[in-house]
């Protein structure tokens, strides 16, 4: 008999276990001899996988070979390494923690020289923990601008470029930095796995420019504090020095691998339906736009295979990442793998077989404290029973309490990871829903 909600589960724990930094980064750090030829190694990072990514170098490094540096993740993300510092600081709105672990970091990455090995550990968001503004910006500005951003519906690829030139350390100048040969190693929770893009870049070439970063605040009108937009408009005349660009020296030390993607977390998913006999279909891992609208593109494909058996027959598992976005509108908070699932179940009014997940691999969901939701075909009929208008928390943003309400939250604590968020839905046969009920 087919347990459709273990199933769901089940693929979304391969799909967070494929990103595990414990399994997957030691295979793409130094050999024992390699580590022997740099006179010391420091390493340095930011993201919600920071301290889960220490502590593998940490499983991986030679006892007798030097290792120091400090890292800096989400708060409660921490974890207990013996080398590496841990520091924890604020998400996704920057706070002074992660300003000072920034400034540190900045120190730290100057002192070494052309004979060391510096370790970046880049994850999901290292954007906001690894916050260090220009003299000019006060971070209760930057604090400001983030929030405005994230109220605003923009992709995270937007708000990146506003941040990184905002930034004394992202946007490639933690690279530009030191002297020290880079081995960066990078968690990906962007889509199309840009470098530039994940923890907006430190080490990487940023090909965006000031102009760029005023367009963003426009095009989302964003209603930024006068010295965000002040130092933007300076860096656009020319007054204050770029970021670095593609071809810039301070590259060419640098070693950079993406060792965690979305896709391979989709296919590890994947891998749990054609074990249960269901036909698993990637969608792609880079399914983007606001929540809703996602759950009507994706709800229209159901309904054609519910209607018409077409493009895929039953039982199938329609998979997809990517990070959608969430337009504040209403009261509640967003949370944008709730409200993808929550439109969805409206969507598929009159599919009676139809189960789904949408949860962050994070383990968090926005603002929240759950990593998102199951919907089951029942749903909107329990909703219903307990006087919960659906449509309604859905136009006020509140998904999550909707869901909350129902106890069909996902609830997993940090899961040290990031590689964006992770969707399936389940379209059973009539004998498979009818085990069910």
């Amino acid at each position: 008999m087919l347990d459709a909600r273990r199933l769901l589960l089940d693929s979304f724990e391969a799909a967070v276990a494929a990103a595990d930094p414990l399994c997957v980064l030691g295979a793409a750090l130094p050999s024992a001899e390699q580590i022997g030829r740099f006179a010391r190694t420091r390493v340095v990072g930011a993201g919600k996988a920071a301290a889960s990514m220490a502590m593998a170098v940490e499983r991986r490094w030679p006892s007798d070979a030097p290792l120091d540096g400090l890292v800096v993740t989400r708060y409660a993300h921490g974890l207990p390494c013996r080398r590496i510092e841990v520091v924890e600081a604020g998400h996704p709105v920057p706070d002074e923690a992660g300003e000072r672990a920034a400034q540190r970091m900045l120190g730290l990455v100057g002192e070494l020289g052309e004979n060391d090995l510096l370790v970046a550990l880049l994850s999901g968001g290292g954007s906001s923990l690894l916050s260090l503004p220009v003299a000019e910006v006060p971070i209760d500005d930057l604090k400001k601008v983030t929030r405005a951003l994230l109220a605003s519906g923009a992709p995270i690829q937007d708000i990146n470029v506003v941040r990184k030139h905002l930034s004394r350390i992202q946007g490639g100048r933690l690279a530009q930095a030191t002297r020290a040969r880079v081995l960066l190693r990078m968690i990906s929770d962007v889509a199309g796995d840009d470098p530039s893009s994940i923890a907006s870049g430190p080490c990487s070439p940023d090909p965006s420019r000031y102009a760029d970063a005023i367009a963003v605040l426009e095009r989302w009108r964003v209603d930024a504090p006068a010295s965000v937009r002040a130092w933007l408009q300076r860096g656009a005349r020319g007054e204050a020095p770029e970021t670095p660009k593609p071809g810039d020296a301070a590259f060419d030390r640098v070693d950079s691998r993406i060792v965690a993607t979305p896709h391979v977390s989709l296919e590890a998913a994947a891998a749990v339906f054609e074990r249960a006999g269901v036909r698993p279909v990637i969608l792609g891992d880079t399914i983007t736009g606001e929540a809703r609208d996602v759950a009507q593109v994706i709800g229209a494909i159901a309904r054609e295979i519910a209607r018409h058996g077409q493009p895929f027959a039953r039982p199938v598992a329609l998979l997809s990442g990517g990070e959608c976005t969430v337009t504040i509108r209403g009261g509640g908070t967003g949370g944008r793998c709730t409200e993808f699932l929550l439109a969805l179940a409206l969507e598929l009014r009159g599919i009676d077989d139809a189960w789904a997940i949408a949860a962050d691999t994070d383990g968090i969901d926005g603002f929240g404290e759950n990593a998102g939701a199951l919907l089951a075909p029942d749903t909107l009929a329990r909703s219903a029973a307990a006087g919960l208008d659906a449509r309604a928390r859905l136009d006020d943003n509140d998904a999550g309490g909707f869901f909350g309400a129902l106890g069909d939250l996902l609830i997993t604590g940090p899961t040290r990871t990031n590689v964006n968020d992770y969707r399936a839905l389940l379209l059973l046969r009539g004998d498979a829903r009818e085990a069910q009920a």
